[in-house]
């Protein structure tokens, strides 16, 4: 018998080496054959258009955290000093010597709203993460459709540039870029001179169409293609936050895309969806756009739950606290997204009975969000934890959206609302959750994927100091704007009373701050890829990082599960 054993291992063996030489005669060796342009231009591979998602975030990213640092110069005192109708300086002006520039400052306002809300952050969790590790933890070879892959990726780049020329070409008063705030409410954007609001509009429609195709690829790869035995619920965190994304962007942004269609119409063709004089509502508009902006808040966050609980379930030695609950959660936040959209709109003079309708379900929302948090916490707690750099920016990242969570509730009371209602609250709290929770999801996986993605390794110690340096300088930055909107102050504004210098002069340091700290992540991440260690295990972290993607090599090959894998390879349940 066991002879017998000896002489099928042999014949099992042998038959491998010839479907491998039969593999490489068919032109599916590992060894990459591709040139640059075809690689990089006309990709339809999986991790190829997920590291140019994240490249293309990356670059947008920069350009808008740009506009904000020089916002943020000139919010640094009281007076205009540098946006000035003369031209913009980037010194401030002497006394006297400035006509302030209320069109500068709503442009960049708008540029970096727009870029940041469509172009920065979902391209780089949902397109990049959600792109490169999905298929990979599924044991999938690749999306479902690769071509439709790489049409999204090309339409997102479009979209981007338009967003980019929307700042510089010619708009609103005589002067470059439009100024009517990312949310592009009528009357204002029906009334905007220039070509330059048509061309954001257009980068809009051109996003979400991107997105929709994403969305659909998502949705197909997860349930077609799931490698044999891994039933639904044990799909890991990751990919089931990317699934649940997915239809959030299916049922949402065609919604949106309505809304900004009749914005078009009404602005070029003589429509009047939202023009009173002709029978139409600006309060429509509020109303179709925000069914699209709250699920909006979630499709950019949930791809940063997924990634956070993988790093802490690795850094804590521990399985996730409650899987399932965890999944729960996350298909109980993407349904009830979709019923509070209304909490942005309590001034518009709804009854009391829909502002104590979108009240409660807004507060609802709080619970699978307290789950997840409580998972997290817990699955710390009792680990034996490990601050490497990963764990330390999931671990802020849990800190800033508690925050942002606990601000966002005080916002759901309809009567709280009307005073902190267009005030830099409401700029604090979205920023804890959208901005800066997102942004630290975005980091912890970057460090958490790097080794991975390009087998090198980035530096430790530089890692944690850009830690450090992001979280004191964004708590600088956004925690002072709770006492501004407390004490009144309205946001969208170019210039402010003396009353409020004192948190404004301490909010522009720690912007300056947080730029330094992005100037740093990018030479570092350059540094990493191009000179770092290499590194020479499928899992360079531990065993707790469990999922398909560490049984993979560190860079993946072209093509990954050319042979399904085994069910033991990813199923621990099977091994225990």
């Amino acid at each position: 018998m066991k002879e017998d054993g000896g002489n099928t291992a042999i014949a099992i063996e042998n038959k491998r080496e010839s479907l491998m030489a039969d593999a490489a005669v068919h032109g599916q060796e590992h060894e990459d054959h591709r040139g640059f342009f075809t690689r990089w231009f006309m990709s339809t591979n999986h991790k190829d258009i997920g590291i140019l998602y994240l490249l293309t975030g990356g670059l947008a990213g920069f350009i808008s955290v740009a506009f904000t640092v020089y916002m943020r110069l000139e919010l640094m005192e009281p007076g205009v000093q540098y946006m000035c109708l003369e031209g913009a300086r980037m010194t401030a002006a002497a006394v006297g010597d400035c006509t302030p520039n209320g069109h500068l400052w709503n442009v960049l306002i708008t540029g970096h709203g727009i870029l940041m809300m469509f172009f920065v952050v979902i391209p780089a969790l949902f397109g990049g993460f959600g792109n490169y590790f999905m298929p990979l933890q599924i044991g999938a070879p690749d999306m479902a459709f690769p071509r439709m892959n790489n049409l999204s990726y090309w339409m997102y780049v479009a979209g981007t540039t338009m967003a980019v020329l929307s700042v510089v070409m010619p708009g609103g008063n005589g002067q470059a870029g439009s100024g009517v705030g990312w949310v592009l409410y009528p009357p204002l954007s029906v009334n905007e001179g220039g070509m330059s609001m048509d061309f954001a509009i257009f980068a809009v429609h051109l996003s979400g169409a991107s997105s929709i195709l994403g969305a659909i690829n998502m949705i197909t790869t997860f349930l077609n293609m799931r490698t044999p035995g891994m039933t639904l619920f044990k799909v890991p965190l990751f990919s089931w936050s990317i699934f649940v994304t997915s239809w959030l962007i299916l049922l949402s942004l065609p919604v949106l895309a309505g809304a900004i269609t009749m914005l078009l119409t009404d602005r070029n063709f003589g429509t009047a969806f939202f023009d009173p004089a002709g029978g139409g509502d600006p309060i429509l508009y509020q109303h179709i756009l925000w069914f699209f902006g709250h699920p909006e808040v979630y499709i950019v966050i949930l791809p940063a739950f997924g990634i956070v609980s993988h790093v802490i379930a690795t850094f804590s030695k521990k399985p996730v606290f409650g899987y399932l609950p965890m999944v729960w959660a996350l298909i109980a936040i993407g349904a009830l997204g979709f019923v509070v959209w209304a909490h942005h709109m309590y001034t518009v003079g709804m009854s009391l009975t829909q502002q104590s309708y979108f009240m409660l379900a807004t507060m609802v929302i709080a619970v699978p969000t307290g789950v997840k948090i409580f998972s997290w916490i817990a699955t710390m707690w009792g680990g034996s934890i490990e601050f490497k750099t990963p764990m330390l920016f999931a671990v802020g990242f849990v800190f800033m959206f508690t925050v942002g969570g606990v601000t966002g509730i005080v916002l759901s009371q309809a009567a709280v609302d009307r005073a902190y209602h267009d005030t830099y609250y409401v700029v604090a709290h979205f920023h804890y959750v959208m901005a800066i929770a997102a942004a630290f999801g975005i980091f912890a996986g970057v460090y958490f994927y790097l080794p991975k993605m390009s087998g090198r390794w980035y530096n430790e110690t530089l890692g944690k100091i850009h830690f450090w340096m992001f979280f004191i300088g964004t708590n600088i930055t956004f925690f002072p704007q709770h006492f501004l909107g407390r004490q009144g102050m309205p946001r969208r504004y170019i210039d402010y009373p003396e009353a409020f210098a004192y948190w404004n002069y301490w909010s522009s340091w720690g912007a300056f701050l947080s730029f330094a700290s992005f100037i740093l992540f990018i030479g570092l991440i350059f540094w990493a890829v191009f000179a770092g260690r290499r590194v020479n295990a499928n899992n360079p972290w531990n065993e707790w990082a469990d999922t398909l993607e560490w049984t993979i090599p560190s860079p993946p090959p072209e093509h990954t599960f050319e042979i399904l894998p085994k069910q033991e390879d990813w199923d621990k349940s099977t091994s225990h």
